[in-house]
Order: structure tokens, then C-alpha cells, then sequence
């Protein structure tokens, strides 16, 4: 595979803005699949949407666990995440009625709004950076409550969540936080098999899959799977819908004056900048074709959402956040095919929750310093910093 010595690696890059998106437009442009550079390694990019949908539905040629079991797995666990075919389906069999549970559904009737609220309740007088008061705290607050861990520990745990998410850049802390995890949750799961409650760690404990059930190992593991791919994804979610909303402020006021918009406004946010931008899978052991391209065993296959969901060809003007846009069933960012995000309905439900309460609670938020909000990251993307007044 021949690589051009100014490849950007895609893993170490920041790329605020419309940095990533015009990088890649550019690979886009030459065709729906590139080389590129993964962590020090020669992979390829997926950037076109016929291709990436293509690409998730063949689990034969990228199968979807492998790049997970040497990212995540080592600090997380092992979870359906990191298993294929029958185990896959007998252990998301176990693990994701949790995010259909009567703890879930207490949750969104009575919950949601009220952690908004708590938060909102805190903010200093005049402003403050909404990321850290906020966008960066709610998601995780709302595992916590759905895990039933005392408030009193909520801000610790909250901690160790981030921490162990922090793996790649400081593998001996990350190490540290899951193993806090774990320490702080085991005897909470021998309360929780003697006593059961309404409570996600209930529901997976009492879990039943033709006649497997979730050992304390494997729900240590899912409570871990939660703030990875459930808590630490819609915190960028809500960053990046914020900073949209305010950086184009007469988008704001257009919600305040049509609710009926809202709904829409979050799916083009989850098409405009969707908070998983690139997701890395890892090709077959044997060398495939795809899409005309030869492509080596064991190769970085790099999925990117944030590309295939901007591609003229599906989405027109699609670099142009645009409210009354009909994404239709095009949206490729919960990952379609077999391996659909569970999540993705608790998503969009805070997503909802969080614009309504603040468009009721803060209805003149503006935004201080556009720049220094802007979206970065090229795998998970959202706003460092969310400067406000109100």
C-alpha cells in the first residue's frame, strides 16, 4: 500500500472546526476509500456513504470485534462488544434489555429533566463554560442514577469513568480507574443478587439468555461498556448540539419559537457532526477487495461517519447544518446492520430532554467565544470548552 509521506494519522489528530471536515472532503473527493495512516500504521479511510454502508453490513470482511479487543477490552472487559457471532447475539442478549428496563423508562419519565435542572441550578451567576458545568457531567450523571450508585459517589465515580476512557493516552491510570470501578461496584452486585431493585444492575444480574447469565466479571465489564459507548458519546453529542445552536444563534431562537422543530434539529446534529466521527475496525486475516481496493490482512479500516453522513451524493449541501433537512433512514452514525447502537433511543431522549430544559431555563445562552468552541477530535468529537452567558 503506497502512502504519502504527509498522511495524517488519524489518531493523534485534533482537527477543531471545519479542519476535519474539509480534510475529509478532499479524500472523499478522490473516491470512497483512501490510505491513511492509524496510530503510527498504514490503514485505510471509508468516506463515502454506499461504501461505509456497505462496509458495516460485511462483518465477513471487517469483522467488528478485532479492533475493540486491542483498544478497549484490555481496561473495559470483555462485553458483546468484542464478541462475534453466536456469543455476540447470547451476551447483547443479556446486556441490552438494561437499556429497555423499568430503570430506563423511570428514568426518562421522571429523571432526565431533573439531573438538567440540578445542573443548571449550579451555574454561576452571569456564565460560565458550559462543557465543564454541563455537556461534560449530564450523560455521566444519568448512567450513574440508571446504575443506582448513592449520590454521595456519583462525582468520584463520575471520575473513574473518564479515567478509565483515557487508556490509550495514560494506560496505567486508566488501569487504576477500572480497577476502582470494580472494587467500588463489587460488593454493590452481591447487594444487589441478595436484594434485587429497579435498577440496570438488577436487570443484568436477573438476565437470563438460553440459560447463560452475566457473571460479576461481565457486568463490572458492561457498567464500563455504558460510559464508554453510552455516557462519554452523548456528552459530545450534547456539546456539539450546543455549540451549533449557539454558534448560528438564530437557530436557537428558531427553536424557542417551534418546539415541533426540535426533534428534527438532533437528527441533523447526529447527521452535521456526529459524536463518534471515525470508528476504527480492523480488515479480515486474509487479504480482501473492496470497492476496487486491495486491502491487506489485518489492516486499520477506519469507518467514517463523519464523512459518509456530509456526502453530496446522499446529502445535499451537506456541510450546511440545515433544521428542516429529512435524513430520512440515511444516517449512518448509530452503525446500521447487525451491530446497531442500543443506546441510540436513551440518546436521543437526553439529547431532547437537555434542549428543552435549557431553551426553557436559559433562553437568552450566547455563546462568547465561537472559536474556542468548536468541535475536535477525529474518533470521538465534541467541544473542549462551551463559554457562555446568560
Amino acid at each position: 500500500m503506497a502512502l504519502d509521506a504527509d498522511l495524517l494519522d488519524f489518531s493523534f489528530a485534533r482537527m477543531p472546526g471545519d479542519e476535519l471536515h474539509a480534510y475529509l472532503r478532499r479524500l472523499r473527493a478522490q473516491g470512497p476509500i483512501s490510505p491513511c495512516l492509524f496510530s503510527g500504521q498504514p490503514a485505510m479511510i471509508i468516506t463515502g456513504h454506499a461504501a461505509l454502508a456497505e462496509a458495516f453490513r460485511n462483518n465477513a470482511l471487517f469483522p467488528p470485534a478485532n479492533a475493540y479487543r486491542i483498544t478497549i477490552e484490555p481496561v473495559q472487559g470483555l462485553t458483546f462488544q468484542t464478541m462475534e457471532d453466536e456469543d455476540h447475539r447470547i451476551y447483547r442478549r443479556l446486556a441490552t434489555p438494561a437499556f429497555r428496563s423499568r430503570a430506563v423508562e423511570k428514568m426518562e419519565v421522571e429523571g432526565l429533566a431533573r439531573i438538567a435542572h440540578e445542573l443548571i441550578d449550579k451555574f454561576p451567576a452571569g456564565g460560565c463554560d458550559m462543557a465543564h458545568a454541563f455537556s461534560h457531567r449530564y450523560a455521566f450523571l444519568v448512567i450513574s442514577r440508571m446504575l443506582g450508585i448513592p449520590l454521595d459517589h456519583e462525582e468520584e465515580f463520575r471520575q473513574w469513568a473518564k479515567g478509565f476512557l483515557s487508556v490509550q493516552a495514560d494506560p496505567a491510570y486508566g488501569r487504576e480507574c477500572a480497577d476502582k470501578i470494580t472494587d467500588y461496584v463489587t460488593p454493590i452486585l452481591a447487594q444487589r443478587r441478595a436484594d434485587p431493585q429497579d435498577d440496570i444492575i438488577s436487570g443484568l444480574i436477573l438476565a437470563d439468555s438460553d440459560g447463560v447469565r452475566l457473571t460479576d466479571a461481565d457486568i463490572i465489564a458492561n457498567f464500563r461498556l455504558l460510559f464508554a459507548a453510552g455516557a462519554s458519546t452523548t456528552t459530545d453529542a450534547i456539546g456539539n448540539l450546543l455549540y451549533v445552536l449557539l454558534a448560528q444563534r438564530e437557530l436557537w431562537e428558531q427553536l424557542r419559537a417551534q418546539p415541533e422543530l426540535r426533534a428534527n434539529a438532533i437528527e441533523e446534529l447526529l447527521r452535521w457532526e456526529t459524536p463518534v466521527a471515525i470508528l476504527p475496525r480492523i480488515s479480515a486475516p486474509e487479504p480482501i477487495e473492496f470497492q476496487g481496493v486491495s486491502i491487506p490482512g489485518n489492516t486499520f479500516c477506519l469507518f467514517a461517519m463523519a464523512s459518509a453522513n456530509r456526502d453530496p451524493a446522499v446529502f445535499e449541501d451537506g456541510d450546511r447544518f440545515d433544521i428542516h433537512r429529512d435524513t430520512g433512514h440515511k444516517l449512518l452514525s448509530f452503525g446500521p446492520g447487525p451491530r446497531l447502537c442500543p443506546g441510540m433511543h436513551l440518546a436521543r431522549k437526553q439529547l431532547a430532554v437537555v434542549l428543552d430544559v435549557l431553551l426553557e431555563r436559559l433562553p437568552d445562552l450566547t455563546l462568547t467565544d465561537e472559536r474556542a468552541a468548536r468541535p475536535c477530535g477525529t474518533m470521538l468529537r465534541g467541544p473542549e470548552n462551551l463559554p457562555v452567558v446568560y
